[in-house]
């Protein structure tokens, strides 16, 4: 193979490697950046959450993002829940009303599908903040 065409090889294997760190950068710093900005609107922690949402099961009803266990479809899949405009198709989307709805759905909306599990305020605050994370 001549020199000049292992050069376009090489420099075009670099520019692509380059593209895909590049790329990787971003994502990491969007996800640093939506952790930060949950977690100071919410007071919450995002890895207790993520951890406080696998000791309530809410997988067991909801499609949660990052969640393996979570692939229940009683509840609505809650990917991109971070962006809604209402929780519940009724609560305007703010940190007060989600983590209310969180530790008391049927005092909220009484006779709705999602139970009462007990939610402790400090756990509502770090679901809420891993919830807050999910934009997609």
């Amino acid at each position: 193979m001549p020199a000049e065409l292992r050069f376009v090889y090489g420099m075009t294997a670099l520019a692509t490697l380059a593209g895909v760190l590049s790329v990787a950068g971003i994502y990491y710093q969007d996800s640093a950046q939506a952790r930060t900005h949950a977690e100071a609107m919410t007071g919450g922690s995002v890895p207790a959450g993520k951890a406080a949402i696998g000791r309530y099961n809410c997988g067991a009803c909801h499609r949660i993002p990052g969640i393996g266990a979570a692939t229940g479809v009683a509840g609505p899949a809650l990917n991109g829940v971070a962006t809604r405009s209402f929780i519940a198709g009724m609560l305007p989307n703010n940190p007060a009303n989600l983590q209310q709805w969180i530790q008391q759905p049927q005092h909220v909306m009484p006779g709705n599908a999602m139970p009462d599990q007990g939610v402790q305020p400090r756990d509502a605050r770090d679901i809420a903040a891993y919830l807050y994370t999910l934009r997609r």
